[in-house]
């Protein structure tokens, strides 16, 4: 018999334990009780330091995923927690799971998600990533990837968003190797610390109203739904994906 599941942790709490250099986790699917984490060392991508390789930029300009912002929260957090093949157990929980769906609902977590057509023609959700955004800090929590290349995509334009939107610090959390070599450092707490008080104030805009400048909305995502935010200056006539991998050129 599984126990009980305690109530969702309270946004408030969450927010001040972010704001704090502190987040929660879970030893395994299946419990009910978290643990609250404070790294010696933090990795962090700096947003104009992100790696991008002669084949992930080709991938971005071929449009080989449709891209939206918060369109299918649930269901990126729910595929991250799924057990993989090098990693079979997870620290996402049902707690844990539905703590966030109450952060996003606050508009303090937000996700990004790579979708291609199933064999029905029906957009189908291959890739993505979700974390929690407060003043101008964005914490990535988790990615995750069923075809290759989609979570890279996802965090390329994460990145486009988060510096197109007035964001000033992108947070990983834990280094891992898939990471640095997209261009994560670590820094000590103290420093992570400081740099959450720097990034004090409200960005310039909403992830959704960049992601609209960049896609354009309309016939782009079709059929898949729009992110969050208003319409806001579009570029020039290229696809949504020339519009990230230029703009990363001229930012990293």
């Amino acid at each position: 018999m599984h126990a009980p599941l305690r109530p969702p942790i309270p946004v408030e709490t969450l927010l001040l334990a972010y704001r704090s250099g502190i987040f929660p986790m879970a030893d395994k699917r299946e419990d009910t009780e978290v643990f609250w984490v404070e790294p010696r060392e933090r990795a962090i991508l700096p947003l104009d330091g992100l790696h991008v390789s002669k084949s992930l930029r080709k991938v971005l300009r071929a449009d080989r995923f449709t891209v939206t912002v918060d369109r299918a929260f649930e269901q990126v957090i729910r595929a991250c927690a799924q057990p993989r093949e090098d990693h079979p157990e997870t620290w996402i929980s049902e707690r844990i799971v539905q703590s966030y769906i109450g952060l996003h609902r606050a508009g303090h977590a937000h996700s990004v998600e790579c979708w291609q057509p199933g064999d029905d023609g029906t957009p189908e959700l291959v890739g993505g990533l979700y974390g929690v955004s407060f003043d101008r800090v964005f914490c990535g929590e988790s990615m995750f990837s069923l075809v290759p290349n989609a979570s890279k995509v996802a965090l390329a334009w994460l990145v486009a968003l988060l510096d197109r939107a007035g964001f000033s610090l992108l947070d990983c959390q834990f280094m891992t190797e898939h990471l640095r070599s997209m261009g994560a450092v670590e820094i000590p707490q103290r420093e992570y610390r400081r740099r959450v008080e720097q990034a004090q104030g409200r960005p310039r805009t909403s992830l959704g109203t960049a992601w609209r400048a960049f896609s354009e909305a309309g016939d782009y995502a079709a059929g898949v739904g729009a992110g969050n935010g208003d319409a806001e200056g579009a570029g020039a006539a290229a696809s949504p994906g020339q519009r990230i991998a230029q703009f990363l050129t001229q930012t990293s």
